[in-house]
């Protein structure tokens, strides 16, 4: 079978096959969350976050986006949102941005550009849901503008095979080489990964389960003494790093 070379082709090739199994599980230790979304939750999820970067705040394919969260559910679908649209996903010390998608620690910071590029501010609560106190002007609200989105989105100027995906490091990687790298973790199969890293630093942690009919089981702020529980709760057959 040939490797699809672009993101919405990989996305459309899993929702045809296994739309209601588990993609991204995520944990946090600290609190106790637990986050479980399907391949079609969390096409959705994407397909909204698309259409914010682009209908509402008028991104265009190849314009920079920094991620600049910490490892959580939500950096998957922003990574998957950028992959959509063509964007190059990168971090926070990245130049010539187009837009930032930060968390309450760097809200801040980013604020005082929001005159140059687009902020996107995510509260990192359960359910995705706004922040508690209004954002500073000219910041969006993920909590609040998310939800009107459409579960679908068609981008007009659709990513092509050779069109950069992300740089991150010193690293770049086009759109085809997401997916002819992403056997870098262990997975087999539908098996599930267990992850403690960042997505957007290690990408093949979400491509490789995406890809390949597997899933990922995101442990954030982990405790050594509780890994191996959650390993075996989650039925996992790989870990990351192994």
């Amino acid at each position: 079978m040939t490797t699809p070379t672009t993101f919405p082709a990989v996305l459309a090739a899993r929702l045809r096959t296994d739309p209601g199994q588990p993609l991204v599980t995520f944990y946090d230790h600290a609190s106790g969350e637990r986050v479980e979304l399907s391949v079609t939750t969390w096409a959705n999820w994407v397909a909204k976050a698309s259409s914010l970067l682009v209908d509402e705040l008028g991104l265009e394919r190849g314009d920079r986006i920094a991620i600049d969260l910490p490892p959580h559910w939500l950096g998957t679908v922003f990574l998957g949102a950028a992959w959509n649209c063509g964007l190059v996903a990168t971090t926070a010390e990245a130049a010539d941005l187009a837009a930032v998608v930060c968390g309450p620690d760097t809200l801040a910071e980013w604020a005082g550009r929001s005159g140059e590029l687009a902020v996107l501010a995510c509260a990192l609560l359960p359910l995705g849901v706004r922040f508690k106190e209004p954002v500073p002007a000219g910041v969006t609200d993920v909590g609040i503008d998310v939800w009107s989105q459409p579960d679908a989105f068609q981008a007009w100027d659709p990513p092509q095979a050779d069109d950069p995906a992300l740089e991150v490091g010193g690293r770049a990687l086009s759109q085809a080489e997401l997916w002819s790298e992403a056997a870098a973790t262990g997975l087999v199969g539908d098996g599930r990964l267990l992850a403690v890293a960042d997505p957007v630093s290690e990408p093949a942690i979400l491509c490789e389960p995406l890809l390949a009919g597997g899933s990922l089981v995101l442990v954030v702020r982990a405790e050594p003494e509780r890994l191996e529980a959650t390993y075996v709760a989650e039925h996992a057959t790989a870990r990351f790093p192994a």
